[in-house]
């Protein structure tokens, strides 16, 4: 049985520095987390022009150790890890044997030989680790479900290696590329410090114990970095084309219909979903996920139908806001795979009235982080 339980709302080590801070809380993921301190607007733009804070503590860690470790997450995850040297992070998905995802994560190859941490999404943890102890019968290897011993924060913007190098004092951060982590140390506890994150910004992501994270945390409070909450972070994500699990991906929406098929590697020898997802590549799938940019200022939301000119529905929105970063209305969207090619116009049923669009790349907005 997994060390985390959603029949109960549970709580982050933060919990409390939120409440201080008179953090707008409502339940998350089977927690109860930050939905903003100020308002999503400064947060979205405190990470887009210098630095924010993130309390994740809510994500999952799991380990996978042993002989076959390297053998057993090639396995289950759908992009190649052979080959894939310590200190480097990789992004992919689990899938069901027809394609269907059973989460989306990040894949730490650690310095010790046949380690592995798996990040896995919050509201996905005992599903996941129900899911990695079913198939991981005949390898020799374990896995541990550490969710609840750990803490993490994420800080994201331009601003992001300085805090970390200067506020918290760790220039070995600076020399990270993007994707790559190292391990320090707090206080004599392990740290992770990774150069990932969810904002499509330069960032980087701490994991600690739960102690250590609100050291962490007070720090950069202390030091006047803004707190974020889980507003900003889906609009943050949304703007950089970066999926939603529910959303964008799930049982019944694939990376090859969400349009992540690069980082399912169909020339691996074998993988979970590999037969499924190489025929959706191989034929197209019916749905495609597409991005579609609103000529008017309403706003698309999830669920809202999309359709032609004629009122024939063809899709349906699955993530939809008026962009802080780009003063437009734009959505994701999930429709009939004729209708998805780059500026075919399309129509958004906003209650009583449609609204012009078109089709656009998923990702609105580009940042211009480099490393």
């Amino acid at each position: 049985m997994s060390e985390i339980q959603n029949d109960k709302l549970q709580f982050t080590c933060l919990y409390d520095r939120h409440v201080a801070l008179g953090a707008k809380m409502s339940p998350f993921a089977g927690f109860m987390m930050p939905i903003q301190y100020d308002s999503i607007t400064v947060e979205h733009n405190a990470v887009r022009q210098k630095a924010g804070v993130f309390d994740v503590s809510h994500m999952g860690e799991i380990f996978i150790s042993g002989k076959d470790a390297e053998k057993f997450v090639n396995h289950i995850f759908t992009n190649e890890i052979r080959g894939f040297e310590p200190g480097k992070v990789l992004y992919g998905m689990m899938c069901y044997p027809d394609g269907g995802v059973v989460d989306d994560l990040l894949v730490y190859r650690e310095s010790e030989p046949d380690h592995f941490l798996l990040v896995v999404n919050a509201a996905n943890i005992d599903k996941d680790f129900a899911w990695i102890k079913e198939n991981i019968e005949g390898f020799d290897c374990k896995a541990v479900n550490a969710s609840s011993s750990w803490g993490q924060v994420a800080i994201q913007g331009p601003d992001a290696e300085k805090v970390v190098t200067d506020v918290l004092g760790f220039p070995k951060a600076a020399e990270l590329g993007f994707y790559t982590f190292y391990d320090d140390e707090w206080k004599g506890s392990r740290l992770i410090i990774s150069r990932t994150g969810y904002t499509g910004e330069d960032g980087f992501e701490l994991y600690t114990t739960n102690e250590g994270t609100c050291e962490i945390w007070d720090i950069l409070m202390k030091a006047g970095v803004q707190p974020c909450g889980l507003g900003c972070r889906d609009t943050l994500r949304f703007e950089a084309g970066l999926p939603l699990y529910g959303d964008e991906l799930s049982d019944k929406i694939s990376p090859v219909v969400a349009g992540l098929g690069m980082f399912c590697k169909l020339d691996k020898e074998e993988f979970i979903g590999k037969d499924a997802l190489a025929v959706q590549k191989a034929e197209g799938t019916e749905e495609k996920l597409v991005g579609i940019e609103i000529e008017d200022r309403a706003i698309p939301r999830a669920g809202y139908p999309v359709e032609t000119e004629d009122g024939n529905e063809v899709g349906i929105v699955t993530t939809g806001y008026h962009s802080i970063s780009l003063d437009k209305s734009i959505c994701f969207a999930l429709v009939k795979r004729e209708y998805s090619a780059l500026g075919t116009p399309l129509w958004i049923r906003i209650r009583k009235k449609v609204f012009p669009g078109k089709v656009v790349k998923k990702r609105f907005y580009q940042t211009n982080y480099k490393k």
